[in-house]
């Protein structure tokens, strides 16, 4: 990988200045620059680029700076600074979409369940919005629906995985013999192999929500950001020269 590049250096030391910043004010932190919900409260629209840069614990931001440094650093050597810029900042974009689009699709059929029970929807959205939830409505749809509901609502979404899962799928274009091991499955295994599998664990515990607290659908939306922008700079020889 060579020396580390400008674009990853940077956005490390973002990174890791803004993680210092919320272990001092966590909760002003999380509020203003966490992805949270559009009907929240406490979104704002700059949160769409600020959640990148915002990480839940130590272990995850080491982790998405590991990957940062060493699936970015070569693809920006091979890029330039501009290319690889943009394509972080479009796969994490493409990430918040797949993972609000989603949160809109749970919060809403959770909430229009309600309604066809006969609550008020004015009256659902007041409550939530004050932190507060009915237990009446287990009842009404299901203890099950109702955490989707709420969780959907409440929840803001950090961390650059999303960006970080598009810096992998353009790394599996770029280096798809390069060999690569799991934490876990200390096995080599090609790039072309290995971030497939990583996307398909994700897509299986999104799906069943096996694995609560992490944003799989995020890691998918950035995945396929990346894909999208891989498979078309490909198709149209976007080569260097034009990001100069």
């Amino acid at each position: 990988m060579g020396r580390l590049t400008d674009a990853v250096k940077h956005l490390l030391i973002i990174n890791v200045l803004l993680f210092i910043a919320t272990q001092i004010y966590q909760e002003q932190m999380l509020t203003w620059f966490s992805l949270w919900y559009p009907e929240h409260p406490n979104f704002e629209w700059w949160q769409i680029v600020t959640h990148m840069f915002m990480h839940g614990g130590f272990f995850h931001i080491a982790f998405n700076m590991y990957a940062l440094w060493a699936f970015g650093t070569p693809l920006e050597q091979m890029w330039g600074r501009n290319k690889f810029l943009f394509f972080y900042f479009s796969a994490g974009l493409g990430a918040a979409i797949l993972h609000t689009g989603v949160n809109y699709f749970v919060f809403h059929d959770g909430l229009q369940a309600l309604v066809d029970q006969g609550v008020d929807e004015n009256q659902v959205m007041e409550i939530i919005a004050g932190g507060q939830y009915s237990p009446a409505w287990n009842d009404l749809i299901g203890a099950d629906k109702v955490d989707s509901l709420l969780s959907a609502f409440n929840t803001p979404a950090v961390g650059a995985s999303g960006a970080i899962y598009g810096v992998l799928v353009a790394f599996a274009f770029a280096f798809s013999e390069a060999e690569l091991m799991l934490i876990f499955l200390p096995i080599p295994i090609k790039a072309k192999y290995f971030v497939p599998l990583l996307i398909a664990g994700d897509l299986i515990f999104g799906f069943t929500g096996a694995a609560t607290g992490i944003a799989h659908f995020a890691h998918i939306g950035g995945a396929i950001a990346g894909f999208i922008m891989m498979w078309y700079w490909k198709k149209n020889d976007f080569n260097d020269k034009r990001w100069n």
